[in-house]
C-alpha cells in the first residue's frame, strides 16, 4: 500500500475557511489540536457530543478530483471541509478498522456522508455526487503527530 497524507486542514471556528498546515497533533478523545471540533465549537459539535466519530475526518484526493472534473469546478481540497486528505487508499474500506497515520492510530467509525451544510460550500450536486464518497469519520485511538507526506498503514497490534 502506498497510501499517504496529501494535505491537512484545520480551522478554529465553525463555518470559517480551512487552513492548510504541514503537521498536526492528534489527541485521543479530543481531535486535531486547535481544530473547531477539538475546541467543541464545530457546526455539529452539540449533535455529535455523545458520538465518537467527530474527532477527525478524512477524504480521498481521488474523490475530490473526480467531483471537480464532473462538476467542471475549481474547488480546492479545503472546500470539502475534511481534516486529512489522502491518496492511494479506499477510505470506505477502513470502517471498523484501525490504521496508522503518522504516529497516531485511528479507527474508522462511519462514512462521512455529504449533508445540507456541505452544499453551502460545494453546491447541491454534492449530495448525490459524493454519496458514499465524501470521506470517513474516525476516532483517535492513540495520540500522535501527522505530517503531509506521512504514510497510512494497517494497524498491527503487538
Amino acid at each position: 500500500m502506498n497510501a499517504k497524507v496529501v494535505a491537512i486542514f484545520t480551522t478554529a471556528a465553525a463555518g470559517s475557511a480551512l487552513a492548510s498546515i504541514e503537521a498536526a497533533a492528534l489527541e485521543s478523545g479530543k481531535g486535531l489540536v486547535g481544530d473547531r471540533y477539538y475546541r467543541r465549537n464545530g457546526t455539529f459539535s452539540k449533535k455529535l457530543a455523545s458520538a465518537q466519530d467527530w474527532e477527525i475526518t478524512l477524504i480521498e484526493q481521488e474523490e475530490i478530483d473526480r467531483f471537480t472534473v464532473e462538476e467542471n469546478s475549481r474547488f480546492t481540497a479545503a472546500d470539502f471541509r475534511r481534516n486529512i486528505v489522502t491518496s492511494d487508499i479506499r477510505l470506505n474500506d477502513l470502517v471498523e478498522r484501525r490504521f496508522c497515520v503518522g504516529s497516531a492510530v485511528l479507527e474508522g467509525i462511519r462514512l462521512c456522508e455529504p449533508c445540507a451544510y456541505l452544499t453551502r460550500f460545494l453546491g447541491p450536486a454534492s449530495i448525490t455526487a459524493l454519496a458514499h464518497r465524501a470521506g470517513l469519520r474516525a476516532r483517535i485511538v492513540r495520540s500522535g503527530v501527522v505530517r503531509t507526506g506521512d504514510s497510512i498503514e494497517e494497524f498491527k497490534s503487538g
